[in-house]
């Protein structure tokens, strides 16, 4: 079951509130692109949730198989790759995550590819390489003077 995820602005300038249940974060620009870096910019955050959810699904993976993983490292980079010229200038900017993957624990090689199989297939990894609709209407803000 997905919880509610909210943001909202009005922090000061870029600086975005999170808030996930009872969790909270803040989301910025770079103080290069006119924010204060008071958090990680959406990108980061988007990269950090694929992360995470790489790494747990292969952590959840080993303790049901009882594999001694004992740390998962996963590092993550946003790159787009500007069009050659040629044939290939019509299709525009390629964007790609890189992600590279690390396990620790006492693993043999037919674990250590399986895990990685399993990495590529965290919920998260699966949402952003599947055909995402997303649906946005616009709501009326309700403000209280208080």
């Amino acid at each position: 079951m997905s919880r509610v995820v909210r943001v909202n602005s009005g922090l000061s300038k870029f600086i975005q509130k999170i808030s996930i249940g009872t969790h909270a974060l803040l989301a910025d620009e770079s103080s290069e692109h006119g924010g204060r870096d008071a958090g990680a910019d959406p990108e980061e955050l988007l990269l950090a949730a694929l992360g995470a959810c790489a790494s747990i699904t292969v952590q959840m993976y080993a303790d049901r198989k009882g594999w001694p993983v004992t740390a998962v490292n996963v590092q993550l980079s946003y790159v787009t790759i500007p069009p050659e010229n040629g044939a290939a200038a019509d299709r525009g900017t390629t964007n790609s995550i890189e992600m590279e993957i690390s396990f620790s624990g006492d693993l043999s090689d037919d674990q250590r590819n399986r895990l990685f199989e399993i990495a590529e297939r965290c919920p998260v990894h699966r949402m952003l390489t599947s055909e995402m609709k997303i649906h946005t209407k616009q709501t009326t803000l309700i403000t209280t003077n208080s």
